[in-house]
């Protein structure tokens, strides 16, 4: 635990675990506590490395609008403060948008990508333009599972997010309105991607959602589609908290996906591949060529 210098800010960072690296990338207007369980669960067998952005628990807010730009730079300039090159991804809500573009945008430095309640453009809301006349699930599902221990059955995310934010701010509790208004500024007018963009992605990508997401599972099926190879997982009886709702069925799926990404990376093609000598992207092109019939190749 400790902060690291990334341009001119201090950002909160922790270190847990042991093995190869792992990188979360926490929500909007959420702190490292979000993805405590999920963290957890990746360190038994993995170094996980984990920073606060701008504005968000303990790191303190700067005078700049928050960006997704922004945010990436941020992103990429805490990798290399660190010393990271390739890592497992893993980002929820704003930090899910932010891994996508990581791997789109500098695709040597993500190994795989989960990509947990992340959008595209702003009308992929339920309530959003892009979702008009579609079917959504609405209301409490019969038989709701809240994981024991998470407190979730008692408060909404939104609320545990405030009481989070009121308690390790370096900025204040009163300071919370004006990150929340800078997010909405950027969550009603960013991010732009266009589907056919995510073409470009190499890594092993899998991609989550709630059921009841605000983010439309429709909407998660279409990252999905666009990206070569991709996986989807709408998890049952959730919303866009999923993370609270579900933090160790969450973290179970994203510690299998990573366990199977390493094990596809060690044979390729029946040959053993050595971790350093592959990026992603490589590693995804072996397996395209390994599955195309010989009278192709």
């Amino acid at each position: 635990m400790g902060h690291v210098r990334v341009g001119d800010d201090e950002l909160y960072e922790e270190v847990e675990g042991a093995g190869e690296p792992v990188l979360l990338l926490h929500g909007g207007f959420c702190s490292l506590e979000s993805l405590r369980i999920p963290g957890e669960a990746l360190a038994v067998d993995h170094r996980v490395h984990a920073f606060e952005r701008p504005g968000h628990g303990r790191s303190a807010d700067h005078d700049e609008l928050f960006t997704y730009e922004r945010s990436l730079a941020e992103t990429v300039g805490y990798l290399d403060a660190v010393g990271l090159g390739s890592v497992h991804v893993v980002g929820y809500s704003d930090g899910g948008i932010i891994g996508l573009l990581l791997a789109m945008r500098h695709p040597e430095r993500v190994r795989s990508l989960v990509a947990i309640s992340a959008n595209l453009d702003p009308s992929a809301f339920t309530d959003g333009a892009e979702a008009a006349g579609e079917p959504v699930l609405t209301g409490e599902p019969r038989a709701r599972h809240i994981e024991c221990g998470t407190g979730a059955a008692d408060r909404s995310g939104a609320d545990d997010e405030r009481a989070h934010y009121d308690r390790l701010s370096p900025d204040g509790a009163g300071h919370a309105d004006v990150v929340l208004e800078k997010l909405v500024r950027m969550w009603t007018s960013e991010p732009h991607i266009d589907p056919a963009e995510l073409a470009v992605i190499g890594a092993p990508t899998l991609v989550v959602s709630g059921d009841r997401d605000a983010i439309r599972p429709g909407h998660s099926l279409r990252i999905a589609a666009a990206i070569p190879g991709a996986q989807l997982c709408i998890v049952p009886g959730t919303t866009h908290a999923l993370v609270a709702e579900r933090p160790r069925l969450v973290g179970a799926l994203v510690r299998d996906f990573v366990a199977a990404v390493e094990r596809d990376e060690a044979t390729v093609g029946g040959a053993v591949v050595e971790r350093d000598e592959a990026t992603p992207h490589e590693v995804a092109v072996e397996r395209q060529r390994a599955a195309e019939p010989d009278a192709a190749r």
